[in-house]
């Protein structure tokens, strides 16, 4: 919530997914997406570092040592998951990624639903209704695989936890799992999105509320325009 209110001046992106939903659903430029996504995937590494420096004592006492350095599934005092998710040990891969699917799906869905000011939307209580639906989520579907539905929050923390010697485990950990948390966001977060606009939204800068839902757009097509004086089915 907090992070939202911080980055409102640039749109307060800070999932590499969201801001992917948004260029193919939004008109937002693509040109930037490689520069958000960047920024937000250094931020969390950031972070991730900083925490490491404060609690390094704490991790070095509870760990056994300065160079024992753990992941869940490989010890009964692991450290590694304060920095990125791990699975639970009953999740299969196919559970792992439809967990991560739906909980992005369900936030994209909300997320749209709160900037739309032609439905009810939420103006500058956003950020907080942000809190309830990611909360929800984490109650829900979070104790399963973290509900790490955010690039930036996973991967980045998983490669500085990397490079501070927690070792390649943090990428075999849970059938090498670290692929999903890459992934399934992105197609969750588009997926929620186009149900959105599918069945509530009528903007039109919405591929959905164009000729063909988009498809022309897409793929780089000339729609025709309807003759003046007629209607458009749109």
């Amino acid at each position: 919530m907090l992070g939202v209110y911080v980055s409102g001046t640039s749109g307060s992106h800070i999932n590499p997914a969201v801001t992917f939903a948004n260029c193919v659903l939004r008109k937002f430029p693509w040109r930037k997406w490689p520069v958000y996504a960047v920024s937000q995937l250094l931020g969390g590494m950031c972070a991730a570092a900083i925490i490491y420096g404060n609690y390094k004592s704490a991790i070095d006492v509870y760990e056994g040592g300065r160079n024992m350095r753990t992941v869940p599934g490989y010890s009964d005092t692991a450290t590694g998951g304060i920095f990125c998710t791990y699975p639970a040990e009953f999740m299969t891969r196919t559970g792992h990624f439809f967990s991560e699917f739906i909980a992005s799906a369900i936030l994209m869905f909300v997320i749209f639903a709160l900037n739309d000011e032609g439905n009810l939307g939420a103006g500058p209580f956003t950020p907080l209704a942000l809190f309830f639906t990611i909360f929800g989520i984490g109650a829900c579907f979070g104790w399963e695989t973290g509900y790490a539905i955010n690039l930036a929050r996973d991967f980045g923390p998983r490669l500085v936890s990397y490079m501070i010697g927690y070792g390649p485990e943090v990428w075999r950990a849970g059938n090498y799992y670290f692929w999903v948390p890459i992934v399934a966001p992105f197609l969750g977060c588009t997926f929620g999105g186009w149900l959105y606009d599918m069945f509530l939204y009528v903007g039109a800068d919405s591929p959905v509320n164009t000729p063909y839902l988009g498809l022309p757009r897409l793929i780089g097509l000339p729609v025709r325009k309807p003759h003046e004086g007629s209607q458009s089915c749109v």
